[in-house]
């Protein structure tokens, strides 16, 4: 049975289906193409969610009428193919529910947006750079199989192949929604390069996800900016040393301090560096809509509170732990290739259903 708040919705929508059915036939909106394109894209929507709220009426009645066809049947034979009946329209009957309420569900107007990516590595020196490597190696397979572009803005690297700190932009079809389950921090559990007795150690990196903010999701005005330039360094090489490519910004108001400089001009530092800050603003602002959010629905899934350990990679034991979802897989190898698909639906699923709750359970 659908919840109450749930028929509400889609009762509401079969009246706005009838509204928008009527205006569509209205000459003067058919002559205002811009108008009626806009209509049919909301008519179309509005049906298809309550084109699934009739097929699971359908499909509600037909359970009834087996339960009571069973209740009266005296063949035993008979009763066990309704039963079997019954359980496969049970199946069908929790497919489309789930379709209809994420589709009743309110879209976040960041969920389509790219993002900028930052991994630091945290506790555990050399070998919480190699792992941060790890994560930027897997996170880059990962965007390579769901045909996102992935844009280096900043690299601080290690001598033995490790990162300090990495900076990317990552564009493409619904990043954010895909990605923003990653901020937190990761935590990895194995025997590191560098051990010579062989003893498991426990090294951590942080990880950031921002939403790509435009100019007109963030005001940034140009007296609460400092900006100088210098030569860059680190490995990048030799080019990097002849001018003053380099670009740093700081944000007096809050203090956030941004880097460029693996560009070899000037400008395109400045505009990578201007679009990572407006990342980190616009991000401050999502963090404390979603803390707000977490504390309603007491979220585990996304709280904003990118201190929390959100993951553990355990080598020994082959196993990846999710600590909000108290999901385990053991088959690290293959999600540090970049196989992150049940992991992050996982998390999806999870955040939609509190997500239900706290919308229909009223």
């Amino acid at each position: 049975m659908l919840q109450d708040g749930i028929i509400r919705s889609c009762l509401l929508l079969i009246e706005q289906k009838k509204n928008l059915e009527k205006k569509l036939s209205d000459s003067q909106v058919v002559n205002n193409s811009l108008e009626y394109k806009n209509l049919v894209i909301e008519y179309n929507r509005v049906s298809e969610i309550v084109n699934i709220y009739e097929q699971i009426n359908i499909i509600q009645k037909k359970i009834e009428e087996l339960k009571n066809e069973k209740i009266s049947s005296t063949d035993e034979e008979y009763k066990f193919l309704i039963e079997e009946e019954i359980e496969r329209l049970q199946k069908e009957f929790g497919e489309l529910e789930k379709k209809l309420l994420s589709m009743l569900l309110p879209t976040s107007e960041y969920e389509t947006k790219n993002i900028i990516l930052e991994i630091r590595a945290g506790t555990g020196g050399e070998e919480a750079a190699l792992f941060a490597a790890d994560l930027f190696r897997m996170y880059s397979k990962y965007c390579a199989k769901k045909g996102w572009d992935l844009e280096i803005m900043d690299i601080n690297q290690t001598g033995l192949k490790g990162v300090k700190e990495v900076i990317c932009y990552i564009s493409g079809k619904n990043v954010y929604k895909y990605m923003q389950y990653e901020s937190g921090v990761h935590r990895v559990q194995r025997v590191p390069e560098t051990e010579a007795s062989g003893r498991i150690h426990t090294s951590a990196a942080t990880v950031a996800v921002l939403p790509e903010a435009e100019e007109v999701d963030v005001e940034i005005k140009q007296e609460d900016l400092e900006i100088t330039t210098c030569r860059a360094s680190g490995h990048g090489g030799q080019h990097l040393q002849k001018t003053d490519s380099a670009v740093r910004i700081k944000h007096k108001p809050t203090g956030i301090v941004v880097q460029c400089q693996d560009e070899r001009s000037q400008i395109k530092n400045r505009e990578r560096a201007m679009k990572i800050l407006r990342a980190k603003l616009y991000d401050i602002k999502l963090q404390k809509q979603q803390q707000e959010l977490a504390r309603l629905r007491k979220s585990q899934v996304k709280s904003g509170d990118r201190s929390e350990k959100i993951r553990t990679y355990n080598f020994p034991q082959n196993r990846i732990t999710d600590h909000r979802i108290n999901l385990t897989v053991y088959n690290l190898s293959e999600v540090l290739d970049g196989e992150l698909d049940e992991i992050i639906n996982s998390l999806i699923q999870a955040d939609l259903q509190e997500k239900i709750k706290l919308l229909y359970s009223k």
